[in-house]
């Protein structure tokens, strides 16, 4: 077992990590929980160098303690334009398009940036650290980092992604268990193999690797805190906490049913994305349900080109509410409100 704290290996107060919202996460968020002693993170899915470079300088403005950025690596069975059809889901959602005033896109040269374009701004960048989440950094990309002084934090939702992640050098591992809010983000079986709850996993993955596990999944409150603690985390992540506040990127609709879920709101889908994850059902997910669903990231792009608008003029029934499983012990709208709560479960 490792004697590392999360603390002294991030250069945080508080071992609370903000959970990575890819599309939903904000600089003001990201800097409010950084500027509170834990440690911020912001999702990068999708976006290309420039973007990257950007925001990282938008993060070092608003808060100048320790930040986290997030990546998701390739696992190699993602699709390219020219291998997938996309003109029977176009049709389909043909009426939603004209309903928020969109054209129905074209397909593009490519649907992601190139992971490499993303590392480089990434390193460039320099944060604190860099999650990761699909997979095992290569060691070129560990040593890049650590000359850097960025810490690599991988995430695994089983014990043998954990080991793969330790065996790879990274410095910590954010075990999530089936609890948690978005993409379930499992690599060596498939995400419907890989649900296991928050407190099977934690304690197994302690005892499998000798780098600090920061708990993830079905924490909202000092209580889950105090748990996570107790089966040997050396930090917690939380996400649909935050995601309520008024500081997140989500809607006032996906807020708004956060506040309002109980514990059998969310369901697992890849309609809205072609992977596995975690929401609440509204109806843009009830139409793509009812549709054949693209691989990945090929259903991700096309529903990101009305979603992008939906979310724009306020549109929670069209847009992606991830949420986790805890949403209804979420009971704050500001993140600092939020963070006390968090820090009061923290061992004394």
């Amino acid at each position: 077992m490792t004697t590392r704290t999360l603390t002294d290996l991030l250069g945080i107060d508080r071992p609370i990590v903000l959970g990575p919202f890819g599309g939903l996460s904000s600089v003001a968020l990201t800097a409010a929980v950084s500027s509170a002693g834990g440690l911020g993170s912001y999702g990068l899915y999708g976006y290309d160098g420039a973007r990257i470079r950007e925001t990282i300088a938008s993060l070092r403005a608003a808060t100048d303690r320790p930040f986290a950025v997030n990546l998701w690596l390739p696992t190699g069975d993602e699709v390219t334009p020219d291998a997938v059809d996309l003109r029977p889901l176009s049709a389909a959602l043909a009426p939603v398009f004209a309903e928020l005033g969109a054209e129905v896109p074209e397909p593009p040269e490519r649907f992601l940036p190139e992971i490499a374009e993303q590392l480089d701004a990434v390193l460039d960048g320099r944060p604190a650290a860099l999650s990761l989440v699909y997979g095992v950094p290569s060691p070129d990309l560990v040593d890049a980092a650590r000359r850097r002084g960025i810490a690599v934090i991988g995430t695994a939702t089983t014990v043998a992604e954990a080991r793969a992640l330790a065996d790879a050098g990274v410095d910590g591992v954010v075990a999530t268990g089936a609890e948690a809010a978005g993409h379930r983000v499992s690599f060596l079986q498939p995400a419907e193999r890989s649900l296991v709850g928050t407190f099977a996993l934690v304690p197994q993955v302690v005892d499998a690797v000798d780098v600090p596990v920061i708990a993830a999944g079905g924490i909202a409150d000092r209580r889950g805190v105090a748990a996570a603690f107790a089966l040997g985390a050396a930090g917690v992540q939380v996400g649909t906490a935050f995601l309520r506040t008024r500081q997140s990127a989500a809607t006032a609709g996906h807020r708004s049913a956060i506040a309002a879920a109980a514990d059998d709101t969310t369901v697992l889908t890849r309609a809205m994305s072609g992977r596995l994850a975690r929401g609440i059902p509204n109806r843009a997910m009830e139409l793509l349900e009812a549709a054949p669903v693209l691989p990945f990231p090929a259903q991700n792009w096309l529903t990101g080109r009305f979603r992008t608008p939906a979310a724009a003029q306020g549109r929670s029934d069209l847009v992606s509410q991830w949420v986790g499983q805890a949403a209804a012990l979420a009971r704050h709208d500001d993140a600092a409100d939020v963070f006390a709560e968090l820090a009061a479960g923290l061992p004394r």
